[in-house]
């Protein structure tokens, strides 16, 4: 699928997740197969001496060396505290020694779905620990298996040979009450354990907010009256409660006891189990916040709120009044950064918040109706823009983080598609402001051609329509495609009008809201497209050859946690690993004959430290990358590797192999000391005819 903004970051949560449930996962849970549930086990079977088994405590197996299988026929035994019913746990089954008043708990690490079926909460589990292994994770002890040399997962068919049911009837697990304060190390033996803190209390910074965004595991930040410091809790959005709203009163919490390296964490079992809805909080709510009935006080349009400004930097809102309108564009890319835009018939408006990553709250996602309660808002002009906000040093500034559960809701209404109102650049006018416009037929000035869209700050580029009318188009340098090449051909612009001291401009959310591919207006012909691959499901075989010269890894298209947008990946460290590879991603031939000024273009993205990935070129494909003569192509690759973002190669001459048939090829190599993660997206070769 096109896309031009960083995937990688939402691949390394669902990847971790995989690994170890410190972030999210997508798989989809199946129904369990009756035919596959588990026949119970009688505690008889390992108390008779004559099946050799030796009882071993959860502390004793947590005790074993690290990283090595198992040879004692031992086994263990603890009751399930957790279940994976509705998503929340992935791969996981938490367990502990008794299930009131427990002394131990331990995690399982299992390569296998579903696990509720055979293993429900409550029912008390042997595991024979001969062939498993002990290993750590986040600073989490828990059992696994060796595999290829690697602490890892209990591979799937192992789980049933060495999981076994009691016959004992399922026990009510009786959650260990404690405070956030007694979160520490020396508390670490309860890791596993279903716990209830009492009298907790989401952070007021994440009130009315969901769970969890689709398709993204969040951390939200809870509180109680032991301590000052916050703790997590760890939500999946493929949590079947995910999309609710977070209770916003002070109560009950149970869930899983868990950590990541310092930071401990809880994760929720069921959304029922929370009994968070009294009043008043610690924090000094006396009531729901999130509960603003708009029936009680009276509904404004956007025109109406502009109208309600008289005079200087902004105006405070003294009516009980809202506002209902449609998010037209977030910060999803960087090139909005703290604030929307809103749209409703009569006009759009800018909302101005000081909260990151607006667009992971389902609130400010595009295509949602947000409701927001006016009373004690300012209406002002910024640049002679209208926005919406509080005021900041004699400005219209954001609202605070704190405060933005007293002043935006949730309509509670599906996402629907945001139309773009169509003008050409001479019927831009100050009325459409803040909407969601689309001109068509226009293309970049001569002067921008070979361009990023910002070049380390935030840059101007000049667009005009075939009667030579111009608009700014302008674009920040922390957006995901800022580094990307402009297009030289001709097409329709989709993006928000933006108004700043006399000048209209237009702010774009994607790189594809300006893809421009047709003649330009002078009858110049836009490059060709001799090559383009944009990544799909899977690895489009005719398109590529994916070799592993060295190492189990191969190349693979992803979409962790991002719906229909795919990129080709490749990634070494796997189950906590390090693993050596050499990986070749092969194009198929192309043809350059008859064309000149051939460029190669494609957008790169590492995570973690490792060897940079490179690209090569030959005309003279043995079938064979490394019997192969290659040539190095000198492209830009990303370099970040603690960030996230997508980066431009820039225009790769291919002019040397012009007349001859080529291959282009991506090497990756990882080794048992480092292994990164690469993304590659938009691959595209161009030349004119």
């Amino acid at each position: 699928m096109k896309k031009y903004f960083s995937l990688i970051k939402l691949f390394t949560l669902v990847f971790s997740a995989f690994l170890f449930n410190s972030c999210v996962h997508d798989d989809e849970y199946d129904a369990p197969n009756a035919d596959n549930l588990l026949v119970c086990t009688e505690a008889s079977y390992y108390e008779n001496p004559a099946n050799g088994f030796t009882k071993w405590t959860l502390q004793e197996v947590k005790a074993k060396p690290q990283n090595q299988t198992i040879t004692d026929k031992a086994y263990i035994e603890g009751y399930v505290s957790s279940s994976d019913e509705t998503g929340n746990i992935y791969k996981y089954i938490y367990i502990q020694d008794a299930p009131e008043n427990p002394t131990q708990g331990f995690t399982i690490s299992v390569n296998s779905l579903s696990n509720y079926a055979n293993y429900p909460q409550g029912s008390k589990i042997y595991i024979e620990v001969k062939d498993l292994a002990v290993g750590a994770y986040g600073g989490v002890t828990q059992l696994g298996a060796m595999v290829n040399g690697a602490f890892d997962r209990i591979p799937e068919k192992m789980v049933t040979e060495h999981i076994k049911r009691s016959c004992d009837p399922l026990q009510q697990i009786v959650p260990k009450v404690m405070t956030l304060a007694q979160m520490v190390s020396a508390n670490d033996q309860y890791l596993g354990c279903l716990i209830q803190v009492n009298d907790a209390e989401f952070d007021s910074k994440v009130l009315c907010s969901t769970f969890a965004p689709p398709s993204t595991t969040v951390d939200r930040a809870i509180n109680d009256p032991s301590t000052s410091t916050s703790r997590v809790v760890r939500n999946s959005g493929y949590a079947s409660f995910a999309t609710k709203t977070l209770p916003s009163g002070k109560g009950k919490f149970v869930g899983i006891y868990s950590k990541y390296n310092t930071t401990y964490q809880m994760y929720i079992v069921r959304d029922t189990d929370l009994e968070m809805n009294t009043f008043p909080r610690k924090d000094g709510i006396t009531a729901d916040p999130c509960a603003f009935n708009p029936a009680s006080s009276t509904q404004k349009t956007v025109a109406e709120v502009k109208q309600m400004y008289t005079s200087g930097n902004y105006t405070q809102i003294t009516q009980d009044a809202y506002l209902k309108a449609k998010v037209i564009a977030n910060d999803e890319t960087g090139n909005l950064y703290k604030y929307v835009y809103i749209e409703d018939a009569t006009g759009g408006i800018r909302v101005n918040i000081n909260k990151l990553n607006l667009y992971q709250d389902g609130r400010f996602r595009v295509g949602k109706n947000l409701i927001i309660k006016l009373k004690d808002l300012y209406i002002g002009k910024s640049g002679g823009e209208f926005q919406l906000g509080v005021p900041f040093n004699g400005n219209i500034g954001q609202v605070e983080e704190k405060d933005v559960f007293k002043y935006f809701f949730d309509s509670k209404e599906n996402i629907t598609k945001v139309e773009a109102t169509e003008r050409t650049i001479p019927q831009l006018s100050f009325a459409d402001v803040g909407r969601w416009i689309k001109i068509k037929n226009v293309q970049y000035v001569e002067s921008d051609l070979g361009e990023p869209y910002a070049a380390g700050t935030t840059t101007n580029r000049t667009l005009k329509d075939c009667a030579g009318n111009q608009v700014i188009l302008r674009t920040s340098n922390f957006a995901t495609f800022a580094n990307n090449t402009i297009d030289a051909g001709q097409g329709d612009v989709y993006a928000v009008l933006s108004y700043f001291n006399g000048t209209y401009q237009l702010w774009i959310p994607y790189q594809v809201n300006a893809d421009f591919d047709n003649e330009r207006c002078d009858g110049a012909v836009a490059p060709k497209i001799l090559f383009s691959d944009e990544f799909g499901t899977a690895l489009n075989a005719t398109n590529w050859t994916a070799v592993s010269v060295t190492g189990a890894q191969v190349w693979a298209t992803s979409n962790q946690g991002t719906g229909t947008n795919y990129y080709a990946v490749m990634n070494g460290f796997v189950n906590n690993i390090n693993n050596a590879n050499e990986d070749w991603l092969v194009s198929k031939e192309i043809d350059l004959n008859g064309y000149s000024q051939i460029n190669l273009s494609f957008d790169s993205d590492v995570r973690y430290n490792g060897t940079p990935l490179k690209a090569f070129v030959t005309d003279n494909y043995s079938g064979n990358p490394t019997t192969t003569t290659w040539t190095e192509l000198s492209a830009t690759f990303d370099t970040n590797s603690g960030a996230f973002g997508f980066v431009s190669s820039g225009n790769v001459s291919l002019n040397n192999f012009s007349g001859k048939k080529v291959r282009i090829a991506f090497k990756y190599v990882s080794t048992t000391s480092a292994a990164n993660t690469w993304e590659i997206d938009n691959v595209k070769i161009k030349a004119k005819p």
